[in-house]
């Protein structure tokens, strides 16, 4: 009775008439913030970079496909939440495509405003970027009035596509934003794609794939195909595989080995297929990889904000480099050691975990920004200790230590990244491995629930004390495990290389990935790190890009890229009666 009678208020002509004037403010609104971005794109510069990376080969470079992305975006947007606000009276068809028009239309009108200003008066000497060359990118090299005109038109034409696409099925819509994906991706990654192919002997399928500065028409054909072929035939697939393939439980363990061990060998034989450049970039996603991982059980697992965490890092790198590096400064009182690697590496890893206990013990009783800001304090503090006069004689000062040999494994010594690759690849698994092992484990419940609320855990009978210190001591030695390949790696280490924004990156990759999320963490990593190695054109927009994506991922996806999954485990042996054994 209730409900029918709410909806006939709704249906009142007052109520439409608020419903109207309501989604007319959502595309209002998002057509001002989409056209600010607009704006703030094209005079920071950024138009000018996008249009050297070419998606389309002479047809579409990536500076328009910015601003297109930009007017879809905000007329889509716009038709969500005028959905959801109508959800009950169920908006018109027009009123949604009026919606969605209005928004686009106002991204093209402040594009449209910005040429007519940068047409008729210098704008220079205020804003650096507002040249002719920006005009003729937002024109398309159209004259003044007509580029005006196509904006205008092309941005509230973007809105009403938006919105016809939100009438198709998920299904079409989900290929069709995987397509796109997968064009903007491989035009982003367009070198690493090309020597791939190149480096396989695939000389012909570049050349079908790719113009001269960019992807033809028939690699775009082939890429919408394999978007569509994947979003219907996937399930197919997927049911084929369970109802042919793996029936059993027999069959789904032998079907689960048989797809690692693919995934295995084609890790394995990733540096020998991309070469020595791109080996060197998988081999600094590695080390970010292996620091990541540490520092997730620090703040993933235990929930404990760390800050610091370049100083294990450090010392790995130090120890690692005073016991084996054959080179002595005139003013060193130090003998040179020259241990090798494999002899120098576990004594960095236990330097670094005793340095986790030795942090952890003041700090036990700190929670949050005070935590975040003690071991701040602490990986400041090994920071200037290294460049101090105090122990230049044994660590070198600010000249560092200088001749670290590369590891040498059996007569093997891997000296080049591609080699390299395979040290990195075995402490990250070794990394990967205690870290699933230690989740489930009484030892990872204890830091989860640390996690969640400490009260509540010391009270439920966890020593705080202890398992905080396991976790700063695990985490810390993940990160000297890692120094000690760094600087086998450089071989040299200098104190500026150990800056706090070291602690800033690694802490970032955890967020974007996922919290307590092992994948998460490679994930992160690849994005934070592998991509801006790849993409070394826009190194300029390093930090804008960075920041943008932090603020974006906060508002669209908090829990990260591959969130980690909440289970719940059964009791182990051995746990009831924890409490007491604890005591």
């Amino acid at each position: 009775m209730v409900q029918a009678q709410t909806d006939v208020v709704r249906q009142t002509p007052e109520a439409g008439d608020r419903l109207e004037w309501r989604l007319l403010r959502h595309g209002v609104l998002l057509g001002l913030a989409m056209g600010g971005v607009a704006l703030f794109v094209a005079l920071a510069g950024l138009l000018h970079v996008f249009a050297k990376r070419e998606v389309v080969g002479g047809f579409l470079s990536l500076s328009t496909t910015v601003l297109i992305m930009l007017a879809f975006a905000s007329g889509y947007i716009a038709v969500e939440r005028a959905r959801r606000e109508s959800a009950p009276a169920r908006a018109h068809p027009l009123l949604l495509l009026f919606t969605g028009g209005i928004a686009g239309a106002l991204v093209g009108l402040f594009l449209a405003l910005l040429v007519f200003l940068l047409g008729r008066f210098s704008l220079r000497e205020v804003l650096v970027n507002a040249t002719p060359e920006l005009v003729d990118l937002l024109t398309l090299g159209l004259p003044l009035g007509a580029g005006m005109l196509v904006l205008f038109l092309g941005g509230a034409g973007l809105g009403l596509l938006a919105v016809a696409l939100d009438y198709i099925k998920a299904r079409e819509r989900r290929a069709i934003a995987i397509g796109v994906g997968a064009l903007i991706l491989v035009a982003l990654l367009r070198e690493l794609v090309q020597d791939l192919l190149r480096n396989l002997r695939l000389d012909f399928l570049r050349n079908f794939l790719f113009g001269s500065s960019g992807l033809s028409l028939w690699g775009v054909l082939i890429l919408l195909l394999l978007a569509g072929g994947w979003v219907y035939y996937s399930p197919w697939l997927r049911r084929f595989w369970a109802g042919r393939v793996v029936r059993g439980r027999r069959q789904q363990r032998i079907g689960r080995i048989a797809l690692w061990g693919v995934g295995l060998v084609v890790l394995l034989l990733l540096p020998q297929v991309l070469g020595l450049y791109w080996s060197d970039v998988l081999d600094l996603i590695g080390i970010y990889v292996l620091l990541g991982l540490g520092l997730n059980i620090v703040v993933g697992y235990a929930g404990l904000l760390d800050l610091g965490y370049v100083a294990f890092f450090a010392i790995g790198a130090y120890v690692t480099g005073y016991l084996t590096s054959s080179f002595a400064q005139e003013f060193s009182v130090r003998g040179v050691l020259e241990w090798p690697f494999f002899a120098a590496w576990p004594l960095a890893i236990a330097a670094a975990a005793l340095a986790g206990i030795l942090l952890g013990i003041p700090v036990l009783r700190m929670r949050g920004d005070y935590l975040a800001i003690v071991t701040l304090g602490f990986g400041e503090i090994i920071r200037i200790m290294a460049t101090s006069d105090l122990l230049k004689p044994y660590i070198g000062g600010a000249q560092g230590i200088l001749e670290i040999p590369k590891p040498n494994l059996l007569g093997w010594v891997l000296k080049d990244a591609q080699s390299l690759y395979y040290l990195i690849f075995l402490g990250v698994l070794l990394a990967i491995y205690v870290s699933v092992r230690l989740a489930p484990s009484r030892v990872g419940r204890a830091w989860m629930a640390m996690r969640e609320d400490e009260d509540v855990a010391e009270a439920m009978g966890i020593n705080l004390v202890a398992y905080k210190l396991l976790a700063f001591a695990t985490g810390a030695a993940f990160a000297g495990m890692s120094g000690a390949i760094f600087a086998s790696k450089l071989a040299s280490i200098f104190p500026h290389s150990f800056n706090l924004l070291w602690s800033i990156n690694v802490l970032c990759l955890i967020i974007v990935g996922g919290m307590g999320s092992i994948p998460g963490v490679i994930i992160g990593a690849a994005v934070l790190v592998g991509l801006p190695e790849v993409l070394r054109e826009f190194s300029e927009y390093r930090m804008l890009f960075y920041g943008a994506l932090l603020v974006i991922m906060m508002l669209v996806k908090p829990e990260g890229f591959w969130p980690a999954r909440r289970q719940a485990w059964l009791p182990t042996a051995g746990t009831a009666g924890s409490s007491s054994d604890e005591e």
